[in-house]
């Protein structure tokens, strides 16, 4: 058992909101695949369509473990985990509006790859490979930069900074606010 999902309280489990200092936490690989990591992946599964995300990883609710969910979609039929995941390849590039649902209310224009090729773990430790494009590669490296503590506001640009810099303040006063 992962001593970090042991005893875990999965109904109180939420999204965490910038600058919550656990978002920036570098994860570490899941080594226990068992009912604890199935039953945390779903609760995501549950947090990510409750909020109207496509993509949600687990420092997102404060676990820090390479963990993500996603369902580009947002159909359930679609949705995917990832465990321990890895990009294996990527080629092209897009620029597109991207927000995150730790940062409510706010998005901006990201450069990422277009084509990405990645491999993973399922929930029961089986090793997998899967290449998208579009959306679903954006989903990919949005949600490996939260494995790696890396943040949306990490990737703004200075006009992307500009224009969002009240509904940063405030989500940064709500936060110390608790």
């Amino acid at each position: 058992m992962d001593r970090k999902l042991k005893g875990l309280d999965l109904p109180s489990l939420e999204i965490l909101k910038y600058p919550d200092p656990r978002l920036r936490e570098v994860c570490t690989p899941v080594k226990a695949f068992d009912q604890n990591l199935r039953a945390l992946a779903e609760r995501m599964l549950e947090l990510m369509f409750a909020a109207k995300g496509v993509g949600l990883a687990a420092p997102q609710v404060g676990v820090s473990i390479c963990l993500f969910v996603s369902s580009p979609t947002f159909e359930p039929q679609d949705r995917r985990i990832y465990v321990n995941p890895r990009i294996l390849r990527s080629d092209g590039e897009q620029e597109g509006e991207e927000g995150c649902l730790s940062f409510p209310g706010i998005a901006c224009n990201i450069k990422r790859h277009n084509i990405v090729a990645i491999e993973a773990l399922n929930p029961d430790g089986e090793r997998f490979e899967e290449t998208s494009e579009g959306l679903a590669a954006r989903i990919f490296q949005h949600e490996l930069d939260h494995l790696d503590g890396r943040l949306l506001v990490d990737r703004m640009g200075s006009v992307a900074r500009l224009s969002n810099r009240r509904m940063l303040k405030e989500l940064e006063e709500r936060f110390n606010m608790v």
